[in-house]
């Protein structure tokens, strides 16, 4: 059975913001040219970390949003 990819942007006009937020994210944990290696020559780790401090200040800043800051 095929596998769906279920991680589509659902505003097509945000994704070249969030390659954007996912290089700098890269960044700023050490990884460089992250738009340019191969994902799978990294660690799962290393690719759920990005993502997952991506989500972690998204949040963030929807919080900060939500309480006016």
């Amino acid at each position: 059975m095929a596998r769906s990819n279920r991680n589509r942007v659902l505003i097509p006009e945000a994704k070249s913001g969030l390659d954007q937020f996912k290089i700098e994210v890269a960044r700023e944990l050490g990884i460089e040219n992250y738009d340019q290696i191969d994902k799978g020559n990294l660690t799962s780790r290393q690719n759920g970390y990005v993502g997952g401090t991506m989500v972690k200040k998204m949040v963030e800043a929807y919080e900060n949003g939500l309480a006016g800051k």
